[in-house]
């Protein structure tokens, strides 16, 4: 149970009188008068109003001076009046700025050096050496205690802003998942079915075929929807007895891409030159979504046109292309890569360190150009950014 801080300051306030009143019953063994009825009355106004410390600081600190002042008059003991005033001061430098916190300390130090004057028998030197040490330390004490205390605050602003962005990168991170999962497989469902409808009753072997496609399609839409949201759900600490989540997809499933593009009415012809070779999961997925995203795209806007897909795997590092002929008709924000799957394609790059060019090509035609790193630096970053 979480104490709150007016009950600490309560019992601390309690626990200063009692101390207080306790010292002021040994007053006669030191050679001052007993506290009589005032004497009590000013030791509790002294130490009391420390409970609201925390709230209004300087106005405690005030309030507790000026009754021990009055105290001190009177001809009681100092001593029985100690602890609430260096709690005061203490509590003004642990909430306040220098500037503030000084002159409070000052002014216990005077009050302190007025009770060594107003006494019999006591020692200047060491009143003052007293007054001065206590108040300088007391000021040392809260000073750190402000310090740390804004250590604390800023950390927190600071976590709460690096949660902040992860929740905020988390969640274009799914955005760009469904995005390519949904855009890409809906995509060839909406043409298939617009095939099937065509035909269906001049051609039914097309029909049938285009509704193959589609259940196809739609079923594989399906597993990596799933996948996803076990992924998610495995992140999130949710255990619920799956089956471990199926491999992302990769470079592997690209001859998969390109039929069920070339099912949709696209011509795509797929190149792959050099050694094919394992590469971080994070890296083969950043390349398979943005071949998936620019197919996407030539079979949305450019249907009829004719597709390259380029994969060259260099030493250290792999490109791929995805080229059109040129036919159909383009839309502005994908021409100017301004689409929200060419801007995820952007941000998939960065992330894995690659660089990537979309645009109109010279000759005519559209062209997506994506390079990766696969060095083993490179590699690492992948595999943590796919987890």
């Amino acid at each position: 149970m979480r104490i709150r801080p007016l009950a600490v300051d309560a019992l601390i306030a309690v626990a200063l009188t009692t101390v207080a009143v306790l010292l002021g019953q040994e007053s006669v063994k030191q050679g001052w008068p007993e506290l009589d009825a005032t004497g009590y009355v000013l030791v509790a106004l002294v130490n009391l109003p420390v409970v609201v410390r925390s709230k209004a600081p300087l106005t405690v600190l005030l309030v507790v001076h000026a009754v021990c002042v009055v105290y001190i008059t009177a001809g009681y003991w100092p001593v029985v009046n100690t602890f609430g005033p260096m709690l005061a001061v203490y509590t003004v430098a642990s909430l306040r700025p220098l500037r503030v916190s000084l002159p409070c300390a000052g002014l216990m130090c005077a009050v302190w050096i007025y009770a060594g004057l107003v006494s019999e028998n006591s020692v200047m030197a060491s009143v003052i050496g007293q007054a001065a040490g206590f108040s300088l330390v007391l000021l040392r004490f809260g000073y750190v205690a402000r310090q740390t205390a804004e250590l604390a605050r800023q950390l927190k602003r600071e976590q709460d802003e690096r949660a902040r962005r992860e929740v905020a990168e988390e969640r274009g991170r799914i955005a760009r998942e469904l995005h390519d999962v949904v855009a890409h497989h809906m995509s060839v469902i909406s043409v298939q079915a617009g095939l099937a409808t065509f035909v269906f009753g001049s051609d039914p072997a097309t029909a049938r075929a285009a509704l193959g496609t589609i259940a196809g399609t739609s079923g594989e839409a399906l597993e990596e929807l799933r996948r996803m949201l076990r992924v998610l759900r495995a992140e999130g600490g949710e255990h619920d007895g799956e089956a471990p989540a199926a491999p992302m997809p990769g470079l592997a499933r690209l001859d998969e891409m390109v039929e069920r593009v070339r099912a949709g009415g696209v011509t795509v012809e797929l190149r792959v030159t050099g050694t094919p070779r394992p590469l971080a999961p994070g890296v083969e997925l950043c390349a398979y979504r943005v071949v998936q995203e620019a197919l996407t795209n030539v079979l949305k806007h450019a249907h009829g046109a004719a597709a390259a897909v380029e994969l060259a795997y260099r030493s250290g590092h792999i490109e791929v292309s995805v080229t059109d002929d040129g036919k159909g008709v383009i839309p502005a924000r994908v021409r100017t890569g301004s689409g929200h799957g060419l801007l995820g394609m952007r941000e998939r790059a960065k992330l894995y360190g690659g660089t990537i060019s979309i645009g109109p090509l010279s000759e005519g035609g559209f062209a997506v150009r994506l390079t990766l790193p696969t060095s083993a630096r490179a590699a690492a970053r992948g595999d943590d950014a796919s987890e």
